[in-house]
């Protein structure tokens, strides 16, 4: 009932509104005319035939006949009372039946309920409204970056043109408003001028239109972007984007970098200041069947086990865990302690079998310019010639084909990524590529989060997800860079030393009982600490810097941050 008076005021003020108003009046009037018509001519022909009856009674019949009821207490004897009951019969099918409930629908019930919905449609903040998180776009990225933004305690609002969708994620408990992104009006009503951040993450020239417009707005509103084409890049920038970034080229060098062993080098998938994260596989080196602590890397070279991949499942590695040929090391250390590893363990996996691309769109080209940055060799395999650059390093056909697979090399490939965007197709060529060659190493992308599961049960060991790795990206811009991605669900983040724990120990915060992270560093006074002992003091102004599961740093923000 509070929507009412908007309602209502829409049917007084909108022309539309008011045209079909008086068309369904019109109507209206005209049926009334016939009805009464019919009820005088019922009592002529009814006189005719020796009967005589009321005005009342007459449109009663009238009603009745027109309506198809067909009570059969009032009937007519004469050819032309029947004659005349046919003619009302079939104008009441015609007026009653048929055109009653279109013109009612189309010219009243239609617009009530647009009105209702204009009414309903959330279009402004309010007033206080500030330091939130202005999205543009409902997509896997934003859902997942929204979540982010609930774990970290951002507000954020979603504008979007299309009134459906607004109503929609309404009622799904989205904070969203409805609105123009070219529209500098839209962007009074979402708070911009008080925004901590706007992110723009539609197709290349909406994103630059709407930078465009709130630029002019604000000049000091922080403004990302996604572009699709690298030439878009300036255009944004020059539009006033603060920072463009190119998720599909991101996440294609990303899972290029999680290739192993195809060099003489801990493969480094992050760096953290100066302490850097790695990954090393343990297939045919002197570490499978030992121990972590048996195998006495941190004596050795210094690096730390923050973490085993175990055919896509991470572990917090414990001092009795195995290394199987399976096992994939996270090491994080600094660069020469990587470097001491490389020459130690490096040169087991050495391969210089090219590595395997399926799909040669704009992530399977990432991938390629990555892998050809580290002197990696490769074949893509592409099925639409219109994307095939270099013959020699493209094979042209589908990957579901057993000869195109084999043409491009996958009975020596050491690794084999899958690009395409069609989780399901990923799904198909892991499961296809797992049973051609057990061994291989496969890393895969995913689009939908439903999917990251599916992907590792199909047999990839290593899985990136678009939405999370844009996400991530967008929180560690908010945040300062406080927060890297090292794989799906698995992230780094730097934190201040809570209060409750100032003065005690690493040993005694006992972080990793509690939340399942491991403190990997130490920064104190603009001085790094990478792998502190566990004696080590933490101090009021120290930041820790974590590695854990996304569920266990939800548990460390629940159980140090948010009590700060």
């Amino acid at each position: 009932m509070k929507f009412l008076p908007s309602i209502l005021m829409y049917f007084f003020q909108s022309g539309k509104a008011k045209t079909n108003v008086k068309a369904l009046l019109k109507f209206i009037v005209i049926l009334m005319f016939l009805i009464t018509f019919y009820t005088i001519i019922f009592h002529y022909i009814k006189a005719y035939e020796g009967e005589q009856h009321s005005y009342i009674t007459g449109f009663y019949w009238t009603i009745v006949t027109m309506t198809t009821l067909g009570y059969g207490d009032i009937i007519f004897t004469s050819d032309l009372g029947r004659a005349f009951s046919t003619v009302v019969l079939l104008s009441g099918v015609v007026f009653l039946l048929v055109m009653l409930p279109f013109t009612f629908i189309q010219f009243f019930y239609a617009p009530w309920l647009e009105a209702q919905n204009k009414a309903r449609t959330p279009r402004e903040l309010s007033s206080s409204t500030s330091g939130h998180v202005i999205l543009s776009n409902m997509d896997p990225l934003v859902s997942t970056l929204i979540e982010k933004l609930k774990q970290y305690e951002y507000p954020y609002v979603i504008i979007t043109p299309d009134q459906q969708m607004v109503l929609e994620l309404y009622d799904r408990g989205y904070k969203i408003i409805f609105g123009d992104l070219d529209d500098m009006e839209t962007f009074r009503k979402a708070r911009a001028d008080k925004a901590a951040l706007a992110f723009f993450n539609n197709d290349d020239q909406t994103n630059t239109n709407a930078t465009f417009t709130l630029r002019d707005f604000s000049k000091e509103v922080e403004i990302v972007a996604s572009a699709e084409a690298q030439e878009s890049v300036d255009i944004l920038e020059l539009a006033g984007s603060n920072q463009v970034y190119q998720f599909s080229r991101m996440l294609g060098r990303a899972l290029a970098r999680r290739v192993l062993g195809v060099s003489m080098h801990a493969n480094v998938i992050g760096r953290f200041d100066d302490l850097l994260i790695a990954e090393a596989p343990a297939m045919r080196t002197p570490l499978d069947g030992k121990t972590i602590m048996q195998s006495k890397l941190r004596e050795t070279t210094g690096v730390n086990v923050v973490g085993i991949w175990e055919r896509g499942k991470f572990i917090a590695p414990l001092p009795d865990t195995k290394i199987t040929p399976d096992t994939v090391l996270v090491l994080a250390g600094s660069e020469k302690q990587l470097e001491k590893y490389d020459e130690i363990y490096g040169i087991y996996n050495l391969s210089f079998a090219p590595v395997l691309i399926l799909g040669g769109g704009r992530v399977g080209r990432a991938a390629a310019e990555a892998l050809s940055e580290n002197e990696v060799e490769y074949r893509i395999v592409e099925k639409n010639p219109r994307l095939v650059g270099d013959k020699e390093k493209y094979v042209v056909g589908s990957a579901a084909d057993l000869y195109i697979l084999k043409k491009a090399g996958i009975d020596k490939a050491p690794s084999v990524i899958i690009t395409t965007n069609n989780d399901d197709l990923n799904i198909y060529l892991t499961i296809y590529c797992r049973k051609l060659k057990p061994e291989i190493q496969i890393i895969t992308r995913a689009t939908r989060e439903r999917s990251i599961s599916k992907l590792h049960h199909a047999g990839a060991d290593l899985v990136m997800s678009y939405a999370s790795m844009g996400a991530n990206t967008i929180i560690n811009h908010l945040k300062g860079d406080n927060v890297l991605m090292v794989s799906e669900g698995l992230d780094i983040f730097k934190e201040k030393v809570p209060k409750s724990l100032e003065g005690k120990t690493l040993a005694e915060s006992e972080i990793r009982k509690k939340t399942g992270c491991s403190v990997i560093a130490i920064d104190s006074k603009g001085t790094t600490t990478i792998n502190p002992v566990p004696d080590t003091l933490l101090e009021p102004e120290d930041e820790l810097i974590i590695i854990g599961s996304t569920e266990a740093e939800s548990k460390f923000i629940c159980s140090f941050a948010k009590k700060d």
